[in-house]
């Protein structure tokens, strides 16, 4: 599709190694500051790639964001803790260069899908990842949104047992088990017609947000399938869906600045 009314810079090294590069989508028209989104994909951390989700980068682009979307290491390369480390150096990279693409660094949004929504949840909710880059998730994220997330699996394949580890330590790669109610405001979207992930998990991790305190959103939609929560950020008639509609709200309710 056309795309001159976008800038796009590909292949930007965020670290050193392999599957540690990143794309930018930002608007080319004149303007504020732009709110950044860095965009995590899914793909079971055994497949995906940032050149696979270029359609999201141009939408999220469209809506007026400058859109980060990284690769990161995947199975066999990629193991539980080092996918999340990597995407919070991609995060601390988009919040140091930000602005040189017209991006607002006080206004950074994460959002993630599928395994993608898992790792934008483990930044916003365990401390552990971006405090080893020197950030903090509650001060330096204005909102995350999960779109169609496992929150509290069991891993239940051979890849997702060499990834994850042994059992005793399944407890502490949950998001849920690190909830402590210093999070950023989250957005968690469901669909009823899931056939991967389903939407308890959601729901309960937005129970256990909501009981600590966090500000929390969880909305689920009737009709939508497991990857419909992705394919919604660019529907095919170019109108905004739904979902983006909400998306869009969520994110503009908490990147407002004090008059």
């Amino acid at each position: 599709m056309p795309v001159d009314d976008l800038l796009i810079t590909r292949d930007i090294a965020y670290a050193s190694g392999e599957r540690h590069a990143l794309d930018i989508y930002a608007p080319r028209a004149a303007g504020k500051a732009r709110p950044v989104v860095v965009f995590i994909y899914g793909g079971t951390w055994i497949s995906g790639a940032k050149a696979d989700y270029a359609w999201v980068g141009i939408a999220l682009a469209r809506q007026g964001y400058v859109a980060v979307v990284a690769d990161y290491r995947i199975y066999p390369n990629g193991a539980w803790p080092g996918f999340i480390e990597d995407n919070a150096a991609a995060v601390r990279w988009a919040f140091d260069h930000a602005a040189d693409y017209s991006g607002d660094p006080s206004k950074l949004i994460l959002m993630g899908h599928s395994a993608g929504a898992f790792n934008a949840a483990s930044l916003a909710i365990d401390r552990r990842w971006l405090g080893k880059v020197g950030m903090d998730p509650q001060r330096d994220l204005k909102a995350v949104i999960g779109l169609s997330g496992p929150y509290e699996f069991m891993p239940d394949t051979s890849e997702l047992k060499v990834m994850f580890g042994p059992k005793r330590q399944w407890d502490d790669i949950h998001p849920i088990t690190h909830v402590d109610g210093r999070s950023p405001p989250m957005l968690l979207i469901t669909g009823d017609r899931d056939e991967a992930i389903g939407t308890s998990e959601s729901k309960r991790l937005a129970t256990r947000l909501r009981e600590k305190g966090v500000k929390v959103t969880w909305l689920n939609y009737p009709l939508l399938n497991h990857n419909g929560s992705v394919q919604a950020l660019a529907p095919p008639k170019g109108e905004p869906s739904q979902v983006m509609t909400d998306i869009n709200n969520f994110i503009a309710a908490h990147i407002k600045t004090p008059d």
